[in-house]
This record gives structure tokens, sequence and C-alpha cells, in this order.
């Protein structure tokens, strides 16, 4: 990983819009820590309840479950709203409807910051393939901060916000910015755990959620220049 520049904190509010429950806590939970612990404002919207995630459990019985576990894990790292919007687990299709319904969130909240994932094709930037619900939300993420300006594109969708100044994808390959989560690593390890339904549904028996995160957030670390870290892909808008 090539060396990090630390991401701007002059900021009150930011939104993060991801795709499933355990996006944020695979390596962002430590990070939303850090901001609501300097006293900034962060809000999770879900587009799924990750209700297809679970092989053993049904997607009626998983979603509620699946949640209840989201928003406990979001209350560890000092976030207390967040919302679910209803879209299809493992099929959430980018495209106008998707566009809409992210400006939508974005006007009604109304950040400086939105957050999402990485929407590249692979992890690794070479051959760890990337899952199709993330590429498509992180996309319509990006182009919902623009037409959230834009009075003219979406006007049923609420009304127009143009204060995003910027759009993080975590752990993106091409990632050039970082942030400091020595401090509050232990919180985004919890953040983890606490989706403890959807990880023993993984069937990785070995699964460390702190080791896990310790070796994404030492490699971002070492390219920031402190002992753990979470990388983005910076996009202003």
């Amino acid at each position: 990983m090539t060396a990090l520049e630390p991401v701007a904190e002059d900021w009150q509010k930011a939104l993060a819009v991801v795709a499933h429950p355990d996006d944020l806590e695979f390596g962002g939970a430590a990070a939303i820590a850090r901001w609501t612990g300097q006293g900034k404002e962060i809000v999770y919207v879900l587009l799924t309840s990750g209700e297809a995630g679970i092989d053993g459990v049904a997607p009626a019985e998983s979603g509620p479950l699946r949640e209840a576990e989201q928003i406990e894990s979001a209350r560890i790292v000092g976030v207390d709203q967040v919302e679910f919007l209803g879209q299809p687990d493992g099929t959430i299709e980018y495209g106008v409807a998707l566009r809409r319904l992210i400006t939508a969130a974005i006007r009604r909240h109304r950040p400086e910051i939105v957050i999402t994932n990485n929407f590249r094709e692979t992890w690794d930037g070479d051959v760890t393939l990337n899952q199709a619900d993330h590429i498509a939300t992180g996309r319509a993420t990006l182009d919902a901060a623009r037409d959230a300006a834009n009075r003219w594109i979406f006007p049923d969708a609420g009304e127009r916000w143009d204060g995003v100044r910027q759009v993080w994808a975590g752990g993106s390959p091409q990632s050039r910015h970082g942030v400091d989560t020595t401090d509050t690593f232990e919180l985004g390890v919890d953040s983890l755990r606490a989706h403890r339904a959807y990880i023993e549904g993984l069937n990785w028996p070995h699964f460390d959620p702190a080791e896990f995160l310790e070796g994404i957030s030492r490699q971002a670390g070492t390219a920031l220049g402190t002992q753990f870290a979470t990388s983005f892909e910076v996009f202003t808008v």
C-alpha cells in the first residue's frame, strides 16, 4: 500500500451508505468511533437488511435478526440513527431508481461527508473479487452525491442539498487517504463482534474479528504512520 494522507476532519456530519449490515464493521467502524468521539454526528443508511446473508436462516427470519445486530453494532461506536431502505439483498441494481433512493437519503440528512464501501471490482486491485451489491451501492452513492445538489434531478426526492464536500470509499485498493484508528480499534472489534449470528452463519470456525481487523488496520496504519488506520479513496464532489 502506498503512503496515505490523513482525511479531512473539519466537518460535523456524515452519512454512511452501504449495502448490508456488517459492511461498515469489516474495517470502518473504528473510524466511525473516532469521529463520534470527537462529537461528530454520523447516520447509517443500509440499503438492505442482509436477509440473504445467512445460508441456514430463511430471509424472513434473517432480516430482522441482522437489523437488530446492526443497530447494536452502531450503538457501540456512537451511532444512534440507523435506517434500512428495504432493497433486495444480493440483487441490488445500479440505475436511476437506486440513485433516486440514495439522493433522497442525502437530501434528508444533509451531510458534509458521505461514506460508502469500496466499489472497485476487487478488494486488492488484483484477484480478490468484490461483491455485486457493494459495487452497485458505491457507484450509485457517488452519483447521488452529485444528484442531490441538482434541483432539476429527482425533484420529488426532497429539497436539493449541495453541502456534500467529499465521498469516501472505505477499503478501496486505490485508497490514498486514511484515518488513525489506534485509540478506537477495540471499539471497532466489538462492533464487528455484535454481528454474532452473521459471523456464525459464515461457517468460518476459526474466524477471529480482532485478528482479521488487526491485519487490515495495521497495514493501513503503516501506510499512514500510525499503529492502526482505516483507508479511504476520496472523491471531491
